[in-house]
């Protein structure tokens, strides 16, 4: 059983002390996966705003989250304006790169896109995107091939504007298999590989999940003849949950699986099936995702 490996980076703290740890444990592992960069201003204290917000605050307090992040992320860009992560740590990112992990864009301002998607023009989406685009290829001396929307929110507008860049496959829902996603009658040349994995922010401290109950939990979710992608964040799994992921390795490893970036699925892809993608709320977490979900029958016939 191959598990796709998806390490959403959010946040400046997230880059300059998760991702190296990660990579530590991930080459102790012998494992490549597939980092997406947040790369523009760090502004994600900003969503402090949310904690009026009933279902938002009781998940701040379910997961610990002055604990788990940090107050640097909590107050980020909340009273001085947010520094760029991928000039600030343009070499961490490279290091990502030449340990031979595959390197995508999560967002130019991730706060920016979780909170203004829904109002976003496609000149708006389109800028945004691009200047990712151009940080990371000065940082990379290439552009990337791959994306993963924030937070899984992502939209019509989003999929045909992500088509004006050499992307091989995007990343912005969450679903059961790889698809191309159908817009407006006609599908989108960019497969999606989705997510099928629940977040450490998501389970745990609900239905009896706790830190030593985590690992099986996820374990017993994985489909042996089905997609299996797993997303972690450099701000948990790579800073206070390490260890815990440092035990979900070893676990991975003596049932015979194997861990692999997600270009490796689609590689392995041999017939893909078109779909949609619709906006859904899941369990423990706020908002709505994007999530997968069947084409119109008109569309496949």
């Amino acid at each position: 059983m191959k598990i796709g490996l998806r390490i959403d980076v959010d946040t400046l703290r997230g880059t300059k002390h998760g991702v190296p740890r990660l990579c530590k444990v991930l080459a102790d592992h012998g494992i490549v996966g597939s980092f997406f960069f947040s790369v523009g201003p760090d502004n994600m204290g900003r969503h402090l705003w949310r904690l009026v917000r009933p279902r938002f605050f009781l998940k701040m307090v379910r997961t610990r989250a002055a604990s788990l992040y940090g107050w640097d992320i909590l107050l980020r860009g909340t009273f001085w304006p947010g520094p760029v992560i991928g000039r600030r740590l343009a070499p961490v990112i490279r290091a990502v790169a030449d340990a031979g992990h595959e390197v995508g864009l999560h967002a130019w301002d991730h706060h920016q896109w979780q909170t203004e998607i829904d109002r976003m023009t496609d000149e708006a989406i389109h800028r945004s995107i691009d200047q990712g685009m151009a940080l990371l290829r000065e940082v990379l001396g290439r552009l990337p091939v791959s994306s993963a929307a924030p937070a899984w929110k992502c939209n019509d507008l989003v999929l045909l504007e992500k088509t004006r860049f050499p992307f091989t496959y995007n990343s912005d829902c969450r679903g059961h298999g790889i698809f191309y996603p159908v817009v407006r009658g006609k599908p989108i040349p960019q497969p999606q590989i989705p997510a099928t994995l629940p977040t450490y922010d998501e389970l745990i401290g609900r239905n009896g999940i706790s830190e030593k109950t985590y690992n099986d939990y996820l374990i017993s979710l994985l489909r042996p003849e089905g997609l299996n992608v797993l997303t972690i964040h450099a701000e948990a799994e790579g800073m206070t949950c390490l260890r815990m992921f440092d035990r979900f390795l070893r676990m991975v490893r003596s049932g015979g699986r194997t861990m692999v970036p997600l270009g490796e699925l689609l590689m392995d892809a041999h017939h893909i099936q078109q779909g949609v993608m619709v906006p859904r709320e899941i369990p423990g977490r706020e908002g709505w995702v994007s999530c997968q979900g069947e084409a119109p029958q008109e569309v496949l016939s």
